[in-house]
């Protein structure tokens, strides 16, 4: 008689199976990150009195969220927005002062004193998208050589190579496009 040993899952991999997991469009990413951290700095503001330590601390999290939460087709555009997102929700918290002039100073000094929780934020989206990346790359390319289609492929796939690469040999000049596969795919004309 066989056993089948069934393979306990951990109570954390459960509780995080459970989590919301969107897929953000890339400007839906830098939306979500730009609103949150925007709303983020006025809570800071109102409970914290602007408190820089808290808004920096707020923000490694969203960076991680947006790295995660891109779709794979735009995790480039997470370590981009995510830089955009802390400069809109700096903006409540910099303490210009009035008109027009002293809002942009306290937004670019704000910018330059919290320039390491900016860099941290953007390293970690980074990371993020850049492991999710080689991961969806590694699942690509064992989905190609499972079907065949990798280096060595079906003869249908060398042909085209062999007969460019034997006429080479022979010293003939190879046409772009030329071979079976080529000439099949060409109108003919009457």
């Amino acid at each position: 008689m066989y056993r089948v040993r069934v393979r306990s899952v951990p109570p954390v991999v459960l509780a995080l199976r459970r989590f919301p997991n969107p897929r953000l469009t890339g400007i839906g990413a830098g939306l979500f990150a730009a609103l949150t951290m925007f709303v983020l700095a006025c809570v800071d503001r109102l409970l914290f009195d602007s408190s820089e330590l808290v808004y920096g601390l707020l923000f490694l999290p969203v960076s991680a969220l947006t790295a995660l939460w891109v779709r794979p087709a735009d995790l480039v555009t997470a370590p981009i927005s995510v830089p955009i997102a802390f400069a809109v929700g700096v903006f409540p918290i910099s303490g210009g002062s009035e008109g027009f002039g002293g809002q942009v100073m306290g937004l670019v000094t704000a910018l330059a004193v919290h320039a390491g929780w900016l860099y941290g934020g953007t390293l970690v989206a980074g990371l993020i998208a850049s492991v999710r990346k080689v991961r969806l790359m590694r699942a690509r390319r064992r989905y190609v050589l499972a079907q065949g289609r990798g280096p060595g492929g079906p003869a249908g796939e060398r042909a085209p190579r062999a007969a460019a690469a034997a006429a080479a040999a022979a010293g003939k000049p190879v046409r772009a496009g030329a071979g079976p596969a080529a000439a099949a795919r060409r109108p003919q004309r009457p």
